[in-house]
């Protein structure tokens, strides 16, 4: 499968923007890629080791719209951990 089409973008969040201290980043995902899958795409796409990941699924808010309820997309989250020493570039404003 195409690293690209399994990392949909990067979450730029206060929380996630403090995880990054400690190695973590934070994406959104498909919600059908694996662990596995992800691994394989952010060691592609940027070019580092990751250690582990951690994935969630954010279920999505039902909204009124008019006099009908519309329901907005889930979503999965993925919160990778790199190795020691290893850093993403595009977080650090470069």
């Amino acid at each position: 499968m195409d690293p690209y089409s399994i990392i949909i973008n990067p979450v730029v969040t206060e929380k996630s923007t403090l995880l990054q201290e400690k190695g973590k980043y934070t994406f959104d995902v498909y919600k059908s890629s694996s662990k596995t899958d992800i691994i394989r795409a952010v060691e592609n796409v940027f070019d580092v080791k990751v250690d582990s990941v951690n994935t969630f699924n954010i279920k999505g808010k039902t909204r009124r719209v008019g006099r009908n309820l519309a329901k907005r997309p889930d979503k999965k989250r993925a919160i990778v951990t790199l190795k020691s020493g290893e850093s993403i570039q595009l977080f650090e404003g470069t």
